[in-house]
């Protein structure tokens, strides 16, 4: 195979894409309205149309990292090229534009498996697993979770198990930057016209693991901060980078702002929807009410309360995902008085109920 194809220009996609005026390109990098678009040929620095500005709607229907496009050139000679069209995503990251409310931006696009870098430290938070999860299967990539520096960790098979029972069908490979080969396990998921993208927690190694693919260090790395299990961001723009074994992989900062709103639940959560399933009433909310098979579950050690406890947390931050404050105050009334049949009928029942308390 040739360096297009392992930039995902397939012989049927260029055929589905073709197109008598304009060339097929892929998104390498984007900065200030411009952005680097690989072609059959080689490099061009393109921008967007002006019919295609107009007709954008959101933010989100601009080119992003990872994206194939139609442009008007396939070389640099004559100005930058001119992006016509933006071809179908197959997966996009999406998260809230910086300074915006509602504003979504798509991340990376394009991507067939995410890796979900966890650091085997006092990083290793099962909540923030399961939130990355249901980010990862909304996007419509493949999600695999990669546990960096192996060697810091002195429990592994205690935290493999932990790991285990949030990451239902999920594959888990272990890593470490210490050994030649600690890293090896990533590889044996990247192939020639395969895209890849790594996300998790600055400071945990995604950085390290790249250079390690790519073969030199390319990107800057930075280590976890001892006091508090934290580390500082390190790479700075998000880039589509060839391997040389096959295969690309975006470089993605700021993944830790990936928000909830299309976050898929079901699928991280899919033990409690089984468990759901068999609760005696269907609307159960698992508070309480009798025949519950969620609770009984925890009761019987099968389910922890704190995985229960995360599932309700990150479907109510869901909901509330892009609204304004006025919105969310406004499901917060819906969903306080909606048992009552909305705070109208709330306030008629105090009402009565006080009438009823004082005789009149």
């Amino acid at each position: 195979m040739d360096e297009k194809e392992n930039f995902g220009f397939s012989e049927s996609f260029l055929a589905e894409s073709s197109c008598a005026d304009f060339s097929v390109g892929r998104v390498a990098s984007q900065s200030k309205g411009l952005y680097r678009v690989i072609t059959e040929r080689g490099e061009v620095t393109a921008e967007v149309s002006g019919k295609f500005r107009f007709a954008v709607k959101r933010l989100a229907d601009y080119p992003a990292v990872g994206d194939f496009v139609l442009v008007d050139r396939d070389g640099d000679d004559g100005g930058h090229a001119i992006i016509h069209r933006l071809l179908p995503r197959k997966s996009a990251f999406i998260r809230k534009a910086a300074g915006t409310a509602e504003e979504e931006q798509v991340v990376a696009a394009n991507v067939d498996t995410v890796f979900i870098c966890v650091s085997l430290n006092s990083d290793c938070n099962l909540r923030r697993i399961e939130r990355y999860l249901s980010v990862a299967w909304s996007s419509g990539a493949l999600p695999v979770i990669v546990l960096t520096k192996s060697d810091l960790c002195d429990d592994l098979p205690e935290k493999l198990a932990q790991i285990e029972r949030v990451a239902i069908g999920v594959d888990i490979v272990v890593t470490s930057s210490q050994t030649d080969d600690g890293w090896q396990a990533v590889r044996a998921y990247l192939d020639w016209g395969r895209t890849v993208a790594f996300i998790g927690s600055s400071g945990v190694g995604k950085s390290t693991l790249i250079n390690r693919l790519i073969g030199r260090d390319l990107l800057a790395t930075g280590e976890i901060r001892a006091g508090d299990g934290r580390g500082r961001h390190t790479t700075t723009r998000r880039e589509l980078i060839a391997l040389p074994e096959g295969g690309v992989v975006i470089d993605t900062p700021g993944m830790r702002e990936l928000g909830l709103d299309s976050a898929d639940l079901a699928r991280t959560f899919a033990d409690i929807d089984d468990l759901a399933a068999r609760c005696r009433f269907r609307d159960c909310t698992h508070d309480g009410e009798p025949g519950c098979a969620v609770e009984e579950a925890i009761r019987d050690g099968l389910l922890e309360p704190e995985r229960l406890a995360s599932y309700r947390k990150l479907k109510k931050e869901a909901r509330y995902e892009g609204l304004n404050s006025r919105q969310i105050e406004a499901e917060k009334i819906t969903a306080m008085f909606g048992p009552l049949g909305g705070i109208k009928n709330a306030r008629r029942l105090a009402k009565e109920k006080n009438r009823r308390r004082h005789g009149y």
